[in-house]
């Protein structure tokens, strides 16, 4: 194969500018607006336009006037771009067409697989109140309402240590933590507690967090806390407080790395702990620390705190509607804030910040966002949560947001499309719905802990290469279509998709095109302009390539039916699948829109149900079944030639099922002439369950050679072979494809069965799952492969082996018309 470039889109290298200048070459001295041919667009646009080449601005050209023409009856695209000309209405139709079909592949690509819930043991007796990450320690930390402390391995969660947080001021039984945050630079985490006091507790030690500070005196118990520190300059850091009294508190530090507090006067625990009074950290009387709150929530409880670098601002939240959220902006220069209250009608139990975004997350019975420079009301609302929101986390690397609820759905959101992309409930532990939840979201880590009152539940994310995804459901069939240059494939949510195979550009889908029924199977007619989709409702569409269906061919007559196979002839159709005969309709009987089934000649030959056929001009008809079966009929005449039948008593299947040599495909070599034929060359392919490929002669009824080109235990195989009778391209459940060069093989009948097999010219894996259907396709000079899978893509290949890129993936590529068809040095003769 030559030169196959992969192009960057031009229109994610233009910004706001570049577009007002494009605009402006569509309007004439007057300021008309018009069109433009295609040499004056690419003229035009880089003549006036800083980025992209004369190349660029022409592949940006054919894909608008390609994309135009599809809104109608198909075109030959090299006729579409002789004639075609673009406006400014079609131009910005197709860049917002592109700029929606790769945000709904963006979406599909970053929803996670979760694995299974994991609960883990927990030492706690009473609700975990807090988990943190140790990131230097590598591990876990959960803490209890009653100052439990666990510790657990990062690796594999396991428990590693257990200890109690001490707190002189009142009795264990007593003890109820209400919140705690890690002091990271500081290597000490922030405990508050229901005795109105906030204890700092170093972890140098993993066997022994002791106390260093006690701030007490405080009015209000404290209930929330949140920490930041200026990674520049770690002595800046800022303790933000909510308390149950509705007040704000920004504890702001100026020396953190020396001392949090000055030590005045003497220290009143037993175990030497600086005692810390609220009031005189209030009144200034700590000259490494200051004080700045407001009480925006009085008299509502506090539920949530963080204070935000970029903004100087101090936002918190309320289940109060009026106060549901306060934003407390901090004035130059001084140490006062500015605040601003907001309502919602439920008041929001949870907040968070996305700082790329700019953007607070916040949750009543929705998921309310705000742009954090306009806060006067949210920007989007997210709908589908029908039980309070109570936990809202960004994931930060991405634009997506995690939302739980009271009833224990967990939802993803999409936050440019502001759709949730993906839900997960009936999955966590059966609790009492006013359980106390908290989550932890470590993306680096791709874990997620939930609380559950004492309950500790671990997801995953399972790893993935990133993926493109052709359709949103599992590939049945695809085709190639020379007359216009494109693949047109089928999936079993019933849409049909065509695509330029020049590009890989998405020029037309139709939707449900049986309902709900599966599309099994396709074909193309002789003249390439009418397309055939057979569905598991048990009917066979005909459709032109404007999308309108000009015929249905009952063939399940009224039933359900799983339609494996159609077979276009001359004057006939065939369908089967599922009975021992064949479906025939005749060409005479389309005269009308609803067309029924005729009888065929031959009646019943094969003893099971018949799934797949081929024809060799001028008249030879095969048909297999599931028993392993073929036929071969005198198509003129409707009748029984011979059978095929494989080895009886072979070892490979001796004690097996004769349905798992079921034959799944047939193919003719078609490059073999009669005389090869007639003194014994095979001139039939099949494969089947068995993962094995048989080579027949059709005229004396031998199997002539056999081989194993996937592994049987995989399931069946499906398989093609090239029109210039080179290559045989096989496929197995795994993804795997295999190209075979059956060029001069099996061309002469030996006495026993050949089972050595052709020479292996590729193997590759351009899907992650099974490949259900395998096409090759004569494309300009190129010989192509085209494979369609139930991962949901679509590759295109070149034969033997080189693959292109999936059709639906972000970068398009540009195919050239090299002189030669393959890579390799191989070319068709």
């Amino acid at each position: 194969m030559g030169t196959r470039m992969e192009v960057t889109r031009l229109e994610s290298k233009m910004n706001t500018k570049d577009y007002e200048k494009l605009r402006s070459l569509f309007l004439d001295s007057s300021g008309v607006p018009g069109s433009l041919s295609r040499s004056e667009f690419i003229h035009l646009a880089s003549t006036l336009l800083s980025c992209g080449s004369e190349e660029e601005y022409g592949f940006l050209f054919d894909s608008v006037v390609v994309s135009q023409a599809h809104r109608g009856l198909l075109l030959d695209s090299e006729a579409v771009k002789e004639e075609g000309r673009v406006d400014w209405g079609g131009l910005c139709s197709f860049l917002q067409h592109q700029l929606s079909e790769k945000l709904k592949h963006s979406m599909r690509r970053n929803v996670p697989r979760w694995k299974p819930p994991r609960s883990l043991t927990c030492p706690h007796r009473d609700p975990v109140q807090k988990v943190l990450y140790i990131k230097s320690w590598g591990q876990y930390v959960t803490v209890s309402q009653g100052g439990s402390v666990g510790l657990r391995d990062g690796a594999d969660m396991s428990l590693r240590t257990t200890q109690r947080l001490q707190n002189s001021t009142v009795r264990p039984q007593d003890l109820w933590v209400t919140d705690v945050v890690l002091l990271h630079n500081l290597h000490k985490i922030a405990v508050s507690f229901t005795s109105k006091e906030v204890c700092f507790y170093d972890m140098l030690s993993k066997m022994d967090f002791s106390c260093t500070y006690k701030l007490q005196g405080m009015k209000f118990t404290p209930w929330c806390l949140d920490y930041w520190t200026n990674t520049s300059n770690p002595d800046h850091a800022v303790l933000t407080i909510g308390d149950i009294g509705g007040q704000v508190s920004a504890l702001f530090f100026t020396s953190a790395q020396i001392s949090l507090f000055e030590r005045r006067g003497r220290c009143t625990d037993s175990d030497s702990v600086a005692v810390v009074q609220w009031d005189d950290v209030v009144k200034g009387k700590h000259r490494c620390c200051y004080v700045i709150k407001h009480q925006g929530h009085e008299p509502a409880w506090v539920r949530k705190v963080l204070y935000l670098d970029s903004l100087e601002a101090l936002v918190s939240c309320s289940t109060r509607p009026q106060s549901s959220m306060v934003i407390g902006w901090r004035e130059k220069e001084r140490r006062r804030l500015r605040v601003s209250s907001f309502c919602t009608k439920r008041g929001v139990w949870d907040l968070d910040y996305h700082r790329e975004l700019k953007m607070i997350a916040g949750g009543d019975h929705q998921v309310l966002l705000w742009n954090a420079y306009e806060t006067s009301q949210p920007v989007y609302t997210l709908t589908g949560h029908v039980a309070p929101v109570t936990s809202v986390r960004f994931m930060q690397k991405k634009q997506q947001l995690l939302s739980f609820s009271r009833d224990k759905v967990l939802c993803l959101w999409d936050i440019s499309s502001q759709l949730c992309v993906h839900s997960l409930d009936g999955v966590f532990p059966a609790t009492q719905e006013s359980a106390q939840t908290s989550l932890l979201l470590l993306e680096g880590r791709q874990h997620l802990l939930l609380t559950f009152n004492s309950l500790l539940v671990l997801l995953e994310t399972v790893n993935e290469e990133t993926r493109t995804s052709s359709h949103e459901h599992p590939v049945t069939c695809v085709l190639y279509n020379s007359l216009f240059r494109q693949v047109i494939s089928s999936d079993a949510g019933s849409s049909v998709i065509c695509w330029l195979a020049d590009t890989g550009q998405k020029v037309k889908q139709i939707h449900r095109c049986h309902g709900n029924a599966e599309i099994s199977t396709m074909a193309l007619d002789g003249t390439q302009t009418r397309l055939f989709t057979a569905g598991t409702d048990g009917e066979v569409k005909v459709w032109d390539f404007s999308g309108r269906c000009l015929h249905r061919m009952n063939a399940g007559l009224g039933k359900a039916v799983v339609i494996s196979h159609i077979l276009l002839l001359r004057r006939s159709i065939l369908v089967m699948g599922w009975e021992r005969t064949l479906t025939v309709f005749r060409l005479h009987s389309f005269f009308k829109s609803e067309v029924a089934p005729s009888e065929w000649k031959g009646g019943v030959h094969h003893r099971t149900a018949v799934l797949c056929a081929a024809f060799n001009a001028p008249q030879t008809l095969v048909t297999g079944s599931c028993d392993g079966e073929i036929t071969v009929w005198n198509n003129n005449t409707e009748k029984a030639l011979r059978t095929l039948r494989p080895p009886a008593r072979h070892e490979e299947f001796k004690g097996k099922e004769r349905s798992l040599d079921a034959v799944t495909c047939l193919a003719f070599l078609q490059d073999r002439t009669s005389a090869q034929i007639a003194t014994g060359s095979a001139d039939l392919v099949s494969c089947g369950s068995s993962g094995l490929v048989r080579f027949w002669n059709t005229v004396n009824g031998r199997l002539l050679a056999q081989f194993e080109a996937h592994n049987g235990q995989l399931g069946p195989i499906v398989m093609t072979v090239s029109p210039c009778g080179q290559f045989l391209v096989t496929a197995d459940r795994e993804g795997t494809i295999r190209t075979w060069d059956v060029k001069r093989y099996s061309l002469k009948s030996d006495q026993e069965v050949t089972k050595e097999p052709p020479e292996l010219l590729q193997s590759f894996r351009p899907h992650q799952k099974g490949v259900t259907h395998l096409e090759t396709g004569i494309h300009g000079d190129q010989l192509l492969l085209l494979s369609a899978s139930s991962d949901c893509s679509v590759a295109l290949s070149c034969l033997p082996g080189d693959t292109i890129g999936l059709f639906g993936q972000e970068e398009q590529w540009s195919m050239e018309r090299p002189e030669r068809l393959c890579t390799n040095g191989r070319t068709l003769t």
